[in-house]
């Protein structure tokens, strides 16, 4: 039977430990960009979330691993490099609590705001790379002075995959605006120059239940001007109702960029160009280009009759 006289509970004890735990990775640690996830609708088919990542938060934390980055590391396959570094971040839960979870709420859309959640991301400056959280370790160091002062965050390199971020860092930003998938259309009858960034939208030409209209939205990537009230506008992350939906032809809802107040209608999608997929090291052109060759994407059935 444990000892009655002695007791680990100890609160100044338990604080002092906290205390000197955040002492030192204030000293010996990062400032870690810590970004939530927001699940904005779910692929029922596929099983697979849609999220953005619009809010970020600065909190120290102290990477576990002195020798480097764990995990598989960089991979030379037949598709490309891979990198798939691995690393594990220790925060102090009280400053989770402040620095992050006392700005979370459902109203941001996480509603398990009382810890780090799998899922959100970590953006490590020395590196400017980005993380995504596999697994929250909250158990160890283990319950020597029975109480749990620090969160161990399992993480690996994220991978892109169509992500909206409108975050305010540039550094985090531009992953969304270089390498999203990207729609270019042909614009005519209207005026002024789109800002690169800024949001643009198209009325779906229908209202919510509340009497609102609907927009399909996206980010301007690159706006071309041709002259003669015309220009090349290429779009990412376009949505409506947190689905995907591509703007339309329709001479009487124009698209409008919600900071330039740029308006032009649209005339066509662009089909000339690579849409879904903007790595320039990509080499989906040219085997577009040699398959040309040999199966006429012209036909409605290439590969033969039914």
């Amino acid at each position: 039977m444990k000892n009655v006289y002695f007791s680990g509970n100890v609160v100044s004890e338990q604080d002092l430990y906290e205390d000197l735990i955040i002492e030192s990775m204030q000293i010996y640690g990062q400032d870690i960009v810590y970004i939530p996830r927001q699940e904005i609708s779910l692929d029922e088919i596929l099983n697979e979330s849609y999220s953005k990542f619009t809010d970020s938060y600065v909190v120290e934390m102290y990477i576990e691993n002195v020798d480097g980055f764990e995990g598989e590391g960089d991979l030379l396959t037949k598709f490309g490099l891979e990198i798939r570094d691995q690393a594990t971040f220790i925060v102090a839960k009280r400053r989770w609590e402040k620095q992050v979870g006392a700005y979370l709420s459902p109203a941001t859309g996480n509603s398990d705001s009382f810890r780090p959640m799998e899922g959100d991301l970590l953006y490590l400056p020395m590196s400017n790379s980005i993380f995504e959280i596999k697994f929250v370790e909250h158990e160890q160091p283990f319950y020597q002075l029975q109480n749990l002062p620090v969160y161990k965050l399992q993480a690996e390199l994220f991978e892109y995959n169509d992500q909206q971020f409108d975050t305010d860092i540039p550094g985090i930003d531009k992953l969304e605006t270089n390498y999203a998938t990207s729609y270019t259309y042909i614009m005519a009858a209207g005026a002024g120059d789109y800002e690169i960034g800024e949001t643009v939208r198209q009325w779906t030409g229908n209202n919510d239940i509340n009497g609102d209209p609907i927009y399909i939205e996206g980010e301007v990537a690159a706006w071309e001007d041709m002259g003669a009230s015309s220009g090349n506008l290429t779009v990412v992350s376009l949505t409506s109702e947190g689905k995907f939906r591509q703007l339309y032809v329709d001479v009487n809802n124009p698209v409008t960029g919600t900071e330039s107040g740029a308006s032009y209608n649209v005339l066509s999608l662009k089909t000339d160009v690579t849409n879904f997929n903007r790595d320039p090291l990509a080499d989906n052109d040219a085997i577009n280009f040699e398959a040309d060759d040999i199966i006429d994407f012209t036909e409605t059935n290439p590969f033969g009759e039914f």
